[in-house]
C-alpha cells in the first residue's frame, strides 16, 4: 500500500544512519523510527518556494534520501511508512486536528501512522516538528512514556469528563466547542510540559490511505490559508533541545521549558538553515528562501 517494494532500504537506512538489524519487531520500530527523526528535518521549503509536492516513493526517496533534504508530515510520514512496511511492519494512516493554535476546531490536515506490533498499535509520528515524539507511543488509554525527558501521553476523548491539567492522561475534557464538534471515542496525543500537560493532536480512529495524505498535501501546499504558504518553517526535535524556526522568528526549547528567542533576518537564512537544521539549499533555492524571506520582513 505504500510502496515499501520501491524504496531503497539500504539508502534509507544509510541517510538516517541506522546500521543495526531489522526486523518486524518493537526494537526496530522504536531505533528506527527516532534515527528518521533526529536526522531528517520538518521543513516547507518546497512549498515556500512554489513547488510541487510529490509523495510517490521515488520522488521521496530522491529528495529526502538521495538529495539530504527533510519534509512536511506528507513526506516524512510517507517514506516512514514506506520504509517499515518493506521491513514488513503493518502501518496504516491517520488524520488529526492540530490542537497547538488553541481552542478554535482546526481541519484535519496533519498526517500521522499507525503501526502495528504483536497485536498492539503504536503511533508512530516523524511529521510532527520540533513538538513531535522520538520513537513510537503506545496507542492505549491512559498511556505515558518518557523519551530523553520529554513525557508524552494518549488518551480518549469522553464527553462529560472534566479537564485537569495535574490529572492522568485519558481524563481530559476540550470544552464545549470541540465536543460538540469531534466525536467521543477521539484519541489525543498530549505532551508533559512543566506548566502541566497540554494537548498537540487528536484523531479519530478510521484508517486513511495515501489517496487521503495526497489530499490533505494539496490543501497543505497550495491553499491560501494553508500555513505553510509564504513563509520559511524548519523544524528539529531533538533528545537535548528542540528548535524551529517560523517565518523571522527562531525558538529553542530544552526539556525543563527554557526557551530562547532570536530572529533571523534575510542575510543570514541559509546559514542558519545549515547549521541550526542540517538543511543546504542549492543556489537558486536559497536567493528564492531569502526573497519570501525578505517579502515578510517587508510586512511586518
Amino acid at each position: 500500500m505504500w510502496g515499501g517494494e520501491e524504496l531503497d532500504l539500504d539508502a534509507y537506512l544509510a541517510r538516517i544512519g541506522y546500521s543495526g538489524e531489522v526486523a518486524a519487531d518493537l526494537a526496530t520500530l522504536r531505533a528506527v523510527h527516532r534515527a528518521h527523526v533526529e536526522t531528517m528535518p520538518f521543513e516547507n521549503l518546497d512549498v515556500a518556494l512554489g513547488r510541487r509536492i510529490p509523495l510517490d516513493v521515488k520522488s521521496l526517496q530522491a529528495k529526502l534520501v538521495g538529495r539530504r533534504r527533510g519534509g512536511y508530515c506528507y513526506e516524512q510520514n510517507s517514506l516512514l511508512a514506506a520504509a517499515l512496511e518493506r521491513i514488513g511492519f503493518t502501518v496504516s494512516g491517520r488524520g488529526a486536528r492540530n490542537r497547538t493554535r488553541g481552542d478554535a476546531l482546526t481541519p484535519i490536515t496533519h498526517a500521522l501512522l499507525v503501526v502495528t506490533v504483536d497485536g498492539q498499535p503504536w503511533l508512530a509520528d516523524a511529521g510532527f516538528g520540533w513538538q513531535g515524539p522520538l520513537e513510537p507511543v503506545p496507542l492505549v488509554d491512559g498511556a505515558r512514556v518518557e523519551q530523553d525527558g520529554w513525557v508524552f501521553g494518549v488518551g480518549t476523548e469522553r464527553v462529560g469528563t472534566e479537564r485537569a491539567d495535574t490529572e492522568p492522561v485519558g481524563t481530559e475534557r476540550v470544552g464545549v466547542e470541540r465536543v460538540g464538534a469531534e466525536a467521543e471515542g477521539v484519541h489525543v496525543l498530549r505532551a508533559l510540559r512543566p506548566e502541566g500537560w497540554t494537548d498537540l493532536y487528536s484523531f479519530a480512529p478510521h484508517a486513511l490511505y495515501p489517496v487521503d495524505f495526497e489530499l490533505m498535501n494539496h490543501y497543505s501546499s497550495s491553499h491560501p490559508r494553508s500555513r505553510f504558504i509564504g513563509q520559511v518553517v524548519a523544524h528539529r526535535p531533538g533528545a537535548v533541545v528542540r528548535r524551529a524556526l517560523v517565518r523571522d522568528g527562531l525558538t529553542s526549547v530544552r526539556v525543563d521549558g527554557t526557551r530562547e528567542e532570536r530572529r533571523v533576518g534575510p542575510e543570514e537564512l541559509t546559514e542558519v538553515l545549515a547549521e541550526v537544521f542540517g538543511i543546504e539549499p542549492d543556489a537558486e533555492e536559497a536567493a528564492g528562501l531569502v526573497r519570501v524571506q525578505r517579502a515578510h520582513s517587508a510586512e511586518v
